[in-house]
């Protein structure tokens, strides 16, 4: 190890301070003083490291280098060794997640993640161009416009598949059971995700699919809750809710939807190291829909605010979970933005459902575990196996499961389960949940060709047979 004299120490230990605080002008614009002293002097010390490594760099390297893009390289490496989700989002990346969350966005429809460093399709999002070229769940990302994509962060990868609605990016994909790569030329869309889709299904009976939760999702719900009711010509007497391959979205909106079907009760709660990041989200009678009884519908790609809403329903007793265990993603991702127009996405907290179950890496468990068996079409959809769904529990660097806390510590976080209104419980299957077969999606929503569907809608109808039993004998 190199020796510094006293000198040589000194100077190094103000080269730390000196990049300390330019760390804090570089993100914090100003209130560099104020961060900086919080921060403890052991930090300084593991910083001179850093500072020398960065001066041989800048010194030595066969190109000149940009100061400001190796900070972010920094920063980017610091972020994604905590775990899957953090990261450092570049001016352009934050309004780019802004304009997510509006359902309105110009690219491929591909909702992606980093698996041990290759970009790996977590599900693509329905009528989109991803989705209508045959882009499955599992699918790695090798390459993209011809370019390698070994070890290309997230951020990149977006950049590189969005670009002006008409223009073309080829997609070049391994697939699990296939010996070549799969080249897929898209075009790109002005993706407008549709959050709620609703149909009738005939005998006062209906069917909401959510695909993603964004800003107006419980509205849209509301709207098409109320036009089912309308089609029935009277009430609602059961309703299906697919939650297949909802890769979740806002938190507020999921606790708006489940508060639509609860009226009473905790619906969500969320534990971090801070008190501002223990929050508690309950439901209230007003506007409540609990006249009908419901199942939900989900599987592998059912992620995040999707498993938050199936995850309550199901602890108050208020719905029947069918399908495959979903994908396990129960962190929460705090936004912070920074003065230069950038932001930090940092992982704060992890979610529990109302009995204190964490989602992370375990996901929801149906009470009904089925799997969506069907026999395939296309002739190319056969030559393809049956591919396991991407998990969290899968991600390198995921976070454990959060039951390792003790949740019976606050009895008030444990409600009283409450009773299905309209109808019985549906005994449990206790078999594991087989993967979910990707190439299945065209068939999903319609009766006749999605069995999980055709399943959800027999439970209704049994329950209301059960119902006008039970009130025969009364």
């Amino acid at each position: 190890m190199r020796q510094f004299s006293k000198a040589g120490r000194r100077r190094a230990t103000l080269t730390a301070l000196a990049f300390g605080l330019c760390m804090a002008v570089l993100f914090s614009g100003g209130r560099a003083v104020e961060r900086v002293s919080a921060v403890p002097q052991e930090t300084y010390d593991e910083l001179e490291t850093f500072t020398n490594i960065l001066s041989i760099v800048q010194k030595n390297y066969v190109d000149q280098v940009d100061t400001r893009q190796l900070l972010e390289g920094a920063v980017n490496g610091m972020l994604t060794s905590l775990d899957p989700h953090s990261a450092y989002l570049t001016p352009e990346l934050y309004k780019e997640l802004q304009v997510d969350t509006k359902g309105s966005f110009g690219g491929l429809g591909i909702e992606i993640t980093n698996r041990g460093g290759v970009l790996t399709v977590v599900s693509p999002i329905e009528d989109t161009p991803a989705a209508r070229a045959g882009i499955h769940p599992g699918d790695q990302i090798v390459k993209i416009d011809g370019e390698f994509t070994k070890d290309l962060s997230l951020a990149d990868a977006v950049k590189k598949m969005r670009g002006p609605r008409g223009s073309k990016v080829v997609i070049s994909v391994k697939r699990e059971g296939v010996a070549q790569l799969l080249d897929f030329t898209l075009t790109r869309e002005n993706i407008q995700i549709q959050s709620v889709k609703y149909k009738d299904l005939g005998d006062g009976y209906g069917y909401v699919r959510i695909t993603q939760f964004q800003e107006r999702t419980a509205t849209a719900l509301e709207e098409a809750l109320a036009a089912l009711s309308g089609a029935s010509g009277d009430k609602l007497r059961g309703l299906i809710l697919d939650l297949r391959n909802d890769p979740g979205g806002l938190l507020s909106q999921a606790v708006k939807v489940a508060d639509i079907f609860l009226d009473s009760g905790l619906i969500v709660y969320t534990d971090g190291r801070l008190d501002s990041q223990k929050q508690k989200y309950f439901a209230h009678k007003s506007g409540s829909h609990t006249e009908f009884p419901i199942v939900v519908l989900v599987n592998g790609g059912t992620a995040s605010a999707a498993e938050i809403v199936a995850g309550a329903l199901q602890d108050h007793k208020r719905a029947l979970v069918l399908g495959t265990q979903t994908f396990g993603k129960g962190s929460v991702q705090t936004i912070l933005p920074l003065d230069d127009q950038s932001a930090l996405r940092l992982t704060t907290a992890l979610y529990y459902t109302p009995s204190g179950r964490s989602i992370q890496a375990t996901g929801i468990v149906p009470d009904i575990a089925m799997e969506n068996n069907v026999q395939l079409q296309k002739v190319e959809a056969k030559k393809s196996p049956q591919q396991q769904f991407l998990r969290e529990e899968n991600l390198p660097k995921h976070l454990e499961n959060g039951n390792s806390r003790d949740p019976d510590a606050d009895p008030s976080l444990k409600p009283a389960p409450k009773p299905i209104k309209d109808g019985g419980e549906e005994p449990s299957d206790e078999e594991d949940a087989p993967a979910e077969d990707p190439a299945v999606q065209g068939t999903m929503g319609e009766l006749g060709k999605d069995p999980q569907l055709d399943r959800a809608l027999e439970l209704l109808k049994s329950w209301q047979v059960f119902k006008t039993l039970v009130a025969k004998n009364d």
